[in-house]
């Protein structure tokens, strides 16, 4: 698969057009994990800068997940026999996970970034294996998303998660443990070896020691030891003082705001606009600056830095559209939302297992520094995977009930659909809608209409009654949008969002 280079050259200036079609999917697909082809419609002719406002406050106002039952279980409210134990866990874990894609679904960008910052204040539940640091860890992923991100990086450090998953549960202050303070700096607000040194590491732990509280029974909250905590004097960025957590992130945002600026603000371009930030051939670095003065100047809130690039004529360049290759949760989900194709749990979970087998196992990352994205989504094996799977969901959609694919071409194809003879013209239309960029060319069209036409009988093509064929009444037409569905579902094209 061609590898895009960014030359995007638009800057920050609001984008005034009203949204077409092309640009209002790039929005959604952007900002969450794609849309039903009704919110698209509604979204074509609209305003970028309400449409993305409405969005962003959507996010703002959003409340987390519910808490489930057992949200604040431990140990002791477990069966004591091993067996019945991790059935109850398991199967907690796999309610918890099917109401979060269901969130990833629905939530548009509020869970789209819960789900970016899980991938960026990794933790990987196969570590710390316990569902109440699960919950509590999503729902401080959620209720930071596009808060201020100070607040967040204080609050995700003393999530239980975080403290057994980079041993901070295990930082006393008589045997400081180094791994979060390392991580704070190079992984979480900083970049790697960017305005700090070895020795600030090490004073930097043992003012974050002191939270070993884990309690009589496992799957304890953890809390703060007094007797645990390192009293002495601490230089941390040049600051001299008996420093404790607290005061490590107000140290850090003092002295480094410009650092942990450009490091947010380059992560989120390169999630939201397009992978390749470091190209001199593009604008990126002028436009990541200028997020990184609108991040500094509203005091690190990550909700006017958001408005800010999603209303930019940066942003809706067609050198941003189709530029980045899907996720195996964006290749499912998208599909899912932009078909409006009838699901239950049962899908949900197939699409779940799918995801982990081709690299992106929800709640577990790859590593501490988290999946690599992009590139890393395709190889041989990860393409074929792509393929086998997506067409057994496609197939089994059909099966379930194979009117509802003609109802997705009428949906996208509209009067065009109910009237026209010509199946090619038809066919277009979905393939613009569902690829962000279309094809290639001509000719890669003219392979896709004749799978679209495959089913029909030749002699209708051979100057037959052609005045028959509509998408609305044909009979044959819910296969003939299945088969152009499974053929695009295999192009590189489709692999992109």
């Amino acid at each position: 698969m061609e590898y895009f280079i960014n030359c995007n050259t638009s800057t920050l200036a609001p984008y005034t057009v009203p949204l077409d079609q092309t640009r209002a999917l790039h929005l959604y697909r952007r900002l969450g994990f794609s849309a039903s082809v009704d919110t698209i419609n509604q979204a074509v002719g609209q305003n970028a800068g309400t449409l993305v406002d409405n969005l962003v406050d959507q996010a703002l106002n959003m409340a987390p997940m519910p808490a489930p039952t057992w949200a604040d279980w431990n140990n002791s409210n477990y069966p004591a026999d091993d067996d019945a134990r991790r059935q109850l866990v398991n199967q907690q874990r796999s309610e918890f996970a099917l109401g979060y894609t269901n969130g990833l679904l629905n939530n548009n960008l509020r869970d789209r970034l819960s789900f970016f910052w899980s991938n960026h204040f990794v933790t990987e539940l196969d570590v710390y294996e316990c569902n109440s640091f699960l919950y509590h860890y999503i729902n401080c992923l959620q209720r930071n998303s596009i808060g201020n991100f100070r607040t967040f990086v204080s609050e995700i450090g003393l999530t239980s998660a975080m403290l057994y998953y980079l041993d901070g549960v295990y930082n006393n202050g008589n045997n400081p443990n180094e791994n979060y303070a390392r991580e704070l700096y190079e992984l979480f607000t900083l970049g790697e070896g960017n305005g700090y040194t070895e020795q600030d590491i090490i004073e930097t732990a043992r003012a974050l020691s002191g939270y070993v509280e884990r309690g009589e029974e496992g799957c304890t909250q953890v809390t703060f030891d007094a007797t645990k905590h390192d009293t002495g004097t601490k230089t941390i960025l040049g600051q001299t003082g008996a420093w404790g957590y607290g005061d490590v992130i107000n140290i850090l945002f003092q002295q480094r705001p410009n650092e942990i600026a450009e490091f947010i603000c380059r992560k989120l371009y390169e999630f939201f606009v397009h992978p390749d930030s470091q190209d001199d051939a593009n604008n990126a670095q002028v436009i990541i600056n200028g997020m990184a003065s609108t991040f500094i100047s509203s005091n690190f809130e990550l909700a006017p830095v958001l408005r800010q690039l999603f209303k930019s004529q940066h942003f809706f360049d067609d050198e941003a559209i189709g530029v980045i290759i899907k996720s195996p949760f964006d290749f499912y989900l998208n599909t899912l939302k932009e078909t409006s194709f009838a699901y239950d749990d049962s899908v949900l979970s197939s699409m779940l297992n799918y995801s982990g087998l081709l690299g992106q196992e929800l709640f577990d990352p790859f590593d501490v520094a988290g999946w690599q994205r992009d590139r890393s989504w395709i190889n041989t094996n990860f393409i074929i995977g792509r393929w086998l799977t997506i067409e057994s969901l496609l197939e089994a959609f059909y099966q379930q009930d194979n009117e509802q694919f003609r109802s997705l071409g009428l949906s996208i194809t509209g009067t065009t659909g109910l009237t026209s003879a010509n199946p090619d013209n038809v066919a277009r239309l979905i393939i613009d809608f569902i690829l962000p960029k279309g094809l290639l060319d001509e000719g890669e069209y003219a392979k896709a209409f004749a799978i679209f036409r495959s089913d029909v009988e030749d002699v209708y093509y051979e100057g037959g009654n052609q005045e028959s064929w509509t998408l609305a009444t044909w009979p044959q037409a819910p296969y003939q949008v299945y088969l152009l569905m499974q053929y695009l579902a295999r192009q590189p094209e489709y692999q992109l969002k």
